[in-house]
Formats: C-alpha cells, sequence, structure tokens
C-alpha cells in the first residue's frame, strides 16, 4: 500500500512506523506538516496515497490537518472526529459516560463558586484537568477549598482553552500505577502498567515506569468498548484501579505514544498496526 505519515516531530514511533512499512514493502509518504500548504482547489501531492497515518503531536496540527486530508478524499487514521473525541476530555468522559462505561465520578462548572460547591459535595481531594490537554500537564490534586481555589486562579490566568470551564474529578484511591491499554483495529493486543513509586500521576512524560500488562478478559472488553463509542482506529485507553468499583476510564488518547509499550512487552507495535490497516483497506 502507499501510505501517507503526517507528523510535526519525528520521535521514535514515526521512525518505527515508516521503517517497519518500508521493510513490508509498502510505499511510504512522509508528511511534514509544518512543511505543508493547503491551498483551495490545488491537489495535495501526496504521491497516490491509499491512506495517512495521523502522527503529529499538536491536537491543533493533528486536527486541521486531517479535516484537510478528509476534504481531499483521503482515509485517515485517526479521523478527524476521533480526534475531538479524544481530544477534549469534557466530550470524552460524557460519550462513555452516556454509552455505560465506568468512569470517575466528574463533575463541570463554569464559574469558581459552583466549582467549590461541586468539589465539596465530591469530596476532597479532587483532581482538577484542563478541558483539553496532554502529558499530564496542568493536571493538578487540591487537597482543600483553598488550593483548589489557587489552582482555578492558575488556569484563568493560563492561555489553555476552556480555561472558565471547570473540569474536576474525585481522586481515585488506585496503586501506585495506572493501566494504558492500546486498541488497533478490532483487536486490544497490547498494553502497559505505569508505576509510580514517588508520585499519583502516572504519565511516563513525568517519569513513571512502564512495566508489561498481561490484558484480562474483562480488560480487553472494556477497551473495545470504549473504542465502539469512541471509533478511530489506534487508541490508548488511560484505565484507573479501583479497589471497590474495579477498572474506571480516564482518558483516551488519539494518536498515543507506545515506544515504552513496546519496549518493555517485546511486541511489535507497528508492524501490528501496519497489519491491521492493511486488512481495513482491503475491504
Amino acid at each position: 500500500m502507499i501510505l501517507g505519515v503526517s507528523y510535526d516531530l519525528l520521535r521514535w514511533e514515526e521512525r518505527n512506523l515508516i521503517d517497519e512499512a518500508r521493510k513490508e514493502g509498502h510505499k511510504i509518504v512522509p508528511v511534514f506538516t509544518k512543511d505543508m500548504a493547503f491551498v483551495t482547489g490545488e491537489d495535495l501531492g501526496l504521491l497516490g496515497a491509499e491512506a495517512i497515518l495521523q502522527r503529529n503531536t499538536s491536537h491543533s496540527r493533528a486536527l486541521s490537518s486531517s479535516l484537510i486530508f478528509e476534504a481531499h478524499g483521503l482515509r485517515v487514521y485517526n479521523d478527524s472526529m476521533t480526534l475531538i473525541r479524544c481530544e477534549n476530555k469534557l466530550h470524552t468522559t460524557s460519550l462513555l459516560s452516556k454509552s455505560g462505561i465506568p468512569v470517575p465520578k466528574t463533575a463541570i462548572a463554569f464559574s469558581r463558586e459552583k466549582a467549590l460547591e461541586i468539589a465539596e459535595k465530591l469530596g476532597y481531594p479532587v483532581v482538577i484537568k484542563p478541558v483539553e490537554g496532554s502529558w499530564g500537564r496542568m493536571v493538578a490534586r487540591a487537597q482543600d477549598e483553598d488550593s483548589l481555589r489557587s489552582l482555578m486562579e492558575y488556569q484563568e490566568f493560563t492561555t489553555v482553552p476552556f480555561k472558565t470551564v471547570y473540569y474536576i474529578q474525585e481522586f481515585v484511591e488506585k496503586p501506585n500505577r495506572d493501566i494504558r491499554i492500546f486498541v488497533i483495529g478490532d483487536e486490544a493486543p497490547v498494553g502497559i502498567y505505569r508505576v509510580n513509586e514517588k508520585s499519583w500521576k502516572t504519565n511516563t512524560a513525568l517519569g513513571a515506569t512502564a512495566l508489561p500488562l498481561k490484558i484480562d478478559e474483562e480488560l480487553r472488553e472494556l477497551a473495545l468498548k470504549v473504542r465502539e463509542v469512541i471509533g478511530g482506529f489506534f487508541l490508548g485507553i488511560d484505565v484507573f484501579e479501583d479497589r471497590e468499583r474495579g477498572y474506571l476510564v480516564g482518558e483516551v488518547n488519539g494518536v498515543p505514544e507506545y515506544k515504552n509499550t513496546a519496549r518493555v512487552n517485546q511486541f511489535n507495535v507497528s508492524g501490528f498496526l501496519l497489519r491491521k490497516l492493511g486488512e481495513v483497506l482491503r475491504k
């Protein structure tokens, strides 16, 4: 197949995807979005690409370039609607909750006063997150009303989107880890535990350690249900283990990183992804 890879930063994942695709005999069309310009009525010059793998780290570039590719009739993985559902935590949580998928208890408020009121009902500590963002940036735990006030004020004076929308979540009493499980096509083949002995945050970008995960049937079914709700072809799903309620879905990533997952599981994520994509394109 002729496959476009859209990216704004050539990380391990993108290099590995390109290498694996070439090993399997596919033609790769690299699309560095910072060098891309779109003019209405003109061809994009993607040399006959049958599909585009969306790998931009910037959500705005990922979404915008996907919309452009789709407008030209190209199939994009993940497509623009999946990216919208994943990036906006309010959208993600609402869709999952409506579909009966277990999520942490979450509240949305549009003023400081209502946010403080709802946090009191949830019970401290609570977690406040930006509605859009990744890698654990600006995710903070508020131990009491005073600290929540300070965190909301900080959010208001940033440049993040939705800065006056307060996304407040219960603090889940989980082990010192969470789960990242990947859905590729119609399968959930691999995942990791993200363990942090020093902090409640379990993002590997913030120092957590990746360990292999043995996927049980309950977790596999949960991941595939998330995919039914969110859509998409390649998802990274974050799952908390609550001592009483079991698995709770925290977030869904539409352009997931997987270097550590491939490494600790000795699993060829890029190769698996390319094979599943080939199946989809042949249908």
